[in-house]
C-alpha cells in the first residue's frame, strides 16, 4: 500500500538584478549573495493516506505542477521533506520522457524500465498497453508525428498497465477526446476499488467530486482550504470572481455541510422553498412529482439588470441541472433599492432517490464572473423519493415507454 507525506515545504528561485550578479556570485572567493529568493510555495503540510484519493485544484500560477515535480522527484523542495511509500506511477507534463525519434513501442520499453519493469515484463504487458491506448498502427512510427491525444494515450497506457500503489495524475488527462477521458477516469476508479492512493490535479469540478475523498485548494503558494470536495471546489469558485469588491463567508449548516456564500451584497436570496402543488413547503419530493422553487430575492441598491439563476446538485456537488433567467429571457432592468422580487419555477422533479441541493447566483449576465451581487452553495437542501415508479438507478428518471416485436 502506498501513501504521501508532505512535512512543511518550500519552493524557492533564485532571482538576480543581471547576468553579472550571477557571475559574481558563483567566482567570488567569498561567500557573498547577488540574489533575492522567490517563494513559490510556503508551508505545505499534508498527508495522503493509503487507498486516500486527493484533488489538488487552483488557479494558474498556485504551485500545483510544481508541487507535483517535487512530490514525483523531478525539482527538489527547497525546504521542508518528503516520503512516499510504495510503487509510483506519474502522469505529469504530456509525453515527458518520450523520445520523438523513437517509436511508440520503442518509447514504451524506456519508459516502462524507468518504471522499474523489465523487458520481458514490458513484452508481455505490451498487447494491453496497445489494446488500451487504440493508436493503431502509430504505436510504431515516431513519437513526433503523434498528435497531443495520442501521446496521452500511450503516457497514460503505459504508466497504467501495472496498477500502482500511488498514481499520480496532472492535467495531462484534459488534452484527451472525451472517449478516452471516461476511459481513463474508469481505470483510475478501478485501481482506487483495489486500493490505489490517487493524487489528482485537476481544473475539471465533476472528476474531483467524484473522485477524490478530499481536495486541497492552492492560492498563491499556500495551502488555502482543505476538506470534503464540494465545500472546497464552492470556495475556489468564489474565489474566480473575487477581483470584485466582494466578500466570501463559511459557515456550518444545520446539517453539518459548509455553505460558502460570496459576492458584493447588493442583493440576496432572503427565502427559498419548495412547494408542493397546493403550495405547502415540502422537504421530501416524489420521482416525477410536479414542484416550485419559491425563491425571494431583496434589493439592496439600484442595479441595471438582475439575472437570478439556480442549480440542482446530487450529494456529491456535481450539478446535475442549472439554469438561470438570461437563458430563459427573464432578466429584469432597472431594479431599484428596496424591491423584492420572488421567483417560482415549477418543474417536474424528474430525479432518482437521493439527497440535492440547490445553489442560487444573482448576477447581471449569465456568468458570476462579471458583477456577482451573491453565489449561494447549499441555499435549500431536499430528498427525492420513490413512491409510486417502478424501481430504477440512477441520478435522473427518464422514463421510457416498451414496445417489443416479434420478427
Amino acid at each position: 500500500m502506498g501513501s504521501i507525506s508532505i512535512s512543511n515545504i518550500g519552493k524557492a528561485f533564485k532571482q538576480y538584478p543581471n547576468r553579472w550578479a550571477r557571475l559574481i556570485e558563483w567566482i567570488s572567493p567569498v561567500n557573498i549573495t547577488k540574489h533575492k529568493l522567490k517563494w513559490v510555495l510556503q508551508d505545505i503540510s499534508f498527508t495522503v493516506n493509503s487507498g486516500e484519493a486527493v484533488g489538488i485544484i487552483g488557479i494558474n500560477g498556485a504551485g500545483k505542477s510544481t508541487l507535483l515535480k517535487m512530490i514525483t522527484g523531478t525539482s527538489q523542495p527547497t525546504k521542508g521533506s518528503i516520503h512516499i511509500s510504495g510503487r509510483v506511477a506519474a502522469l505529469l507534463e504530456l509525453g515527458m520522457g518520450f523520445h520523438p525519434d523513437f517509436t511508440g513501442r520503442q518509447n514504451v520499453y524506456m519508459a516502462g524500465q524507468l518504471m522499474g519493469l523489465s523487458a520481458d515484463a514490458i513484452t508481455s504487458l505490451m498487447p494491453k498497453i496497445e489494446e488500451f491506448a487504440e493508436i493503431g498502427d502509430y504505436l510504431d512510427s515516431p513519437v513526433r508525428v503523434y498528435s497531443s491525444g495520442m501521446q496521452m494515450r500511450l503516457a497514460f497506457s503505459v504508466a497504467t498497465a501495472v496498477r500502482p500503489d500511488v498514481l499520480i495524475v496532472d492535467e495531462a488527462l484534459s488534452v484527451g477526446d472525451d472517449y478516452f477521458q471516461h476511459k481513463s477516469f474508469e481505470r483510475i476508479r478501478q485501481f482506487r476499488k483495489q486500493g490505489t492512493t490517487l493524487l489528482i490535479v485537476s481544473h475539471d469540478k465533476q472528476a474531483i467530486q467524484s473522485i477524490c475523498d478530499r481536495a486541497i485548494l492552492l492560492n498563491a503558494g499556500r495551502i488555502e482550504m482543505e476538506g470534503e470536495p464540494e465545500a472546497v471546489m464552492d470556495y475556489y469558485n468564489a474565489l474566480l470572481a473575487a477581483k470584485q469588491n466582494q466578500k466570501v463567508e463559511q459557515k456550518i449548516t444545520a446539517e453539518g455541510k459548509i455553505q460558502t456564500v460570496s459576492g458584493t451584497g447588493e442583493a440576496e436570496v432572503s427565502e427559498i422553498h419548495l412547494l408542493d402543488q397546493n403550495n405547502n413547503i415540502v422537504e421530501f419530493v416524489n420521482v416525477g412529482q410536479p414542484i416550485i422553487l419559491r425563491i425571494e430575492v431583496k434589493v439592496k441598491t439600484d442595479i441595471p439588470r438582475l439575472v437570478l439563476g439556480y442549480g440542482i446538485k446530487d450529494r456529491l456537488g456535481q450539478v446535475l441541472y442549472g439554469t438561470n433567467t438570461d437563458f430563459k429571457n427573464k432578466a429584469i432592468d432597472n431594479v431599484k433599492s428596496g424591491s423584492t422580487l420572488i421567483y417560482d419555477f415549477s418543474f417536474e422533479a424528474n430525479l432518482g432517490p437521493g439527497s440535492y441541493s440547490i445553489q442560487t447566483a444573482l448576477v447581471s449576465t449569465d456568468s458570476h464572473l462579471v458583477n456577482n451581487y451573491e453565489w449561494r452553495d447549499l441555499a435549500l437542501l431536499f430528498n427525492v423519493v420513490n413512491i409510486d415508479k417502478n424501481k430504477f438507478i440512477g441520478a435522473t428518471w427518464l422514463d421510457p415507454k416498451i414496445e417489443v416485436y416479434e420478427e
